[in-house]
């Protein structure tokens, strides 16, 4: 039982520690994010008073991780807490700027959940389900990727949805049958 316990204390340490600094996340932080998340959109849930049914599992995705750890660090950094970056940037911003790209696919979605102060992935993202408009988020079918990061006591968690266009519609593309209508980027909070 004492290994266990030095065991869990040591990991959470480094993973404390890995995260507070710059770089990528661990596997074990990843792990535990994707397994908390798709157990949830696996089963469905109410967020509010609308129920979600399941929904696909999301899978990491690293330009969405550093989007995340970026506005985690400028939040920490300039003592603020919003979605909108103090230079003016939006999430959708952001998350570009992170190469996570919408051309040259059929759709594109985004979404961001921000959080402060918690003190575990099981702390967030309990709060996170229990919040209605996060929630959403979480189980948005439209999002098929997500990156999170921690940056001192700042947790963010970015989400992307792309949806290629099919071997069909590539071919009308290209032959100039198929026309492309660029629409406004969007987000969810």
């Amino acid at each position: 039982m004492r290994k266990l316990i030095a065991k869990i204390i040591f990991t959470l340490t480094i993973l404390i520690t890995f995260n507070t600094a710059y770089g990528q996340s661990s596997r074990q932080f990843r792990n535990e994010f994707l397994y908390r998340i798709n157990l949830t959109r696996q089963k469905g849930c109410n967020c509010g008073i609308r129920y979600y049914p399941p929904a696909a599992p999301l899978t990491w995705n690293n330009d969405l991780e550093d989007a995340a750890a970026g506005h985690a660090r400028d939040m920490a950094r300039h003592d603020y807490f919003d979605h909108t970056s103090r230079d003016g940037r939006s999430m959708g911003d952001r998350i570009l700027s992170a190469g996570y790209a919408y051309k040259g696919f059929k759709s594109y979605a985004v979404g961001e959940n921000i959080a402060a102060g918690q003190q575990s992935i099981a702390e967030v993202m309990d709060g996170w389900f229990k919040s209605e408009g996060h929630c959403k988020n979480l189980m948005n079918p439209d999002f098929k990727e997500v990156g999170a990061a921690l940056y001192k006591n700042y947790w963010v968690q970015d989400f992307g949805g792309r949806e290629s266009f099919s071997p069909e519609q590539q071919r009308l593309i290209k032959s100039g049958k198929y026309k492309l209508v660029q629409k406004k980027i969007s987000g969810s909070d």
